[in-house]
């Protein structure tokens, strides 16, 4: 029997697809005790015909389906998995030998219903962008307060790029819904927590993350989740945007500044990341890391109040409930 099944969604990532595979060759758990599925979400650059061909020391299993997304990539994966325990990767990372190892002993400490949560680290001597560079300093920063105890792991942590649960549970909290493009993994962490499970972060079980992606398709990042953060709020009364906002208070008063003033103006939002996004070329240029730094956290935070604006009804909707401190009906 199986101790685990490894879910891996991919599209268009024939290299680092195969770079993660061939990484699960040197597990320190027996090959023979996990398998991997792949699914294919309609990729046409070769991925899988080059997966076809690959030789593992584990069970490698393909599925594929239409391009229609992780989520649905992920459910299709849980659906045909052996294990009851199932380990989400995604196929841009490269998992540290014992990963197999320490999600499962992880599990057996905490028993049923634990979320297992793995850091995503930047690899070391790899070259990034400065917006993939911006990122990896976020989401470290949510790692070191962690382990200073500042607070626990919650559903907010739970990435698919490195998190392990119980297939029961997964299957019993719905699944992932496939309706979003984005933020799909957080919007399950809600109702995993409110069928009771648990989430458990664990340091040792690193992998590296060789985030690569366009300026342009960072910049869609934010502007999605706002529209998500409004629409888990609204249909399924998670306090995705509640939380977003009792935040923003707390957020540079230049942030907070710009974002009211013209958040829900999108050819004043426009323009303003057109400026900012200079603004992040010429200090990358120069070497000036904390004002690249604070250009791309004022892009971040003004496309997502503006992915707020668009779907929550316009930035009169959004200040009400910025005033009322709730949600506002769109």
């Amino acid at each position: 029997m199986l101790d685990l099944s490894i879910i891996v969604p991919t599209y268009n990532r024939r290299v680092s697809v195969c770079r993660l595979l061939h990484a699960l060759n040197d597990q320190t758990q027996p090959c023979d005790r996990f398998e991997v599925l792949v699914i294919d979400d309609g990729s046409d650059d070769g991925t899988l015909e080059t997966l076809r061909s690959l030789k593992t020391r584990y069970a490698l299993r393909l599925l594929e389906q239409p391009h229609h997304g992780p989520a649905e990539a992920r459910n299709l994966g849980v659906a045909n998995a052996a294990a009851d325990l199932v380990l989400f990767l995604d196929d841009d990372v490269v998992p540290g030998p014992d990963l197999v190892a320490i999600h499962l002993a992880t599990h057996a400490a905490e028993g049923p219903g634990a979320v297992v949560i793995g850091p995503m680290l930047p690899p070391h001597g790899w070259a990034r962008s400065p917006w993939v560079r911006w990122e990896e300093e976020k989401l470290q920063s949510q790692y070191d307060a962690m382990l200073d105890g500042e607070w626990a792991a919650t559903e907010r942590q739970f990435y698919t790029a490195n998190s392990s649960l119980q297939r029961e549970w997964f299957l019993g909290a719905g699944g992932f819904d496939a309706r979003f493009k984005r933020a799909e993994d957080v919007e399950l962490g809600y109702r995993l927590r409110n069928v009771g499970a648990r989430f458990v972060f664990t340091p040792a079980a690193e992998v590296m993350h060789y985030a690569s992606r366009t300026f342009t398709a960072w910049r869609r990042t934010p502007y999605q989740y706002g529209r998500y953060d409004v629409i888990m709020s609204r249909e399924k009364g998670h306090e995705a945007l509640r939380r977003a906002l009792r935040e923003f208070r707390g957020r540079h008063p230049l942030n907070r500044g710009l974002s009211r003033a013209i958040a829900g103006r999108p050819s004043l939002v426009s323009a303003a990341v057109v400026v900012l996004s200079l603004g992040v070329h010429l200090f990358a240029k120069v070497g000036a890391h904390r004002a690249t730094s604070k250009a791309l956290s004022g892009i971040f935070n003004l496309l997502y109040w503006q992915g707020v604006c668009d779907e929550i009804g316009g930035r009169n909707a959004l200040w009400r409930s910025m005033t009322a401190g709730a949600l506002a009906s769109s």
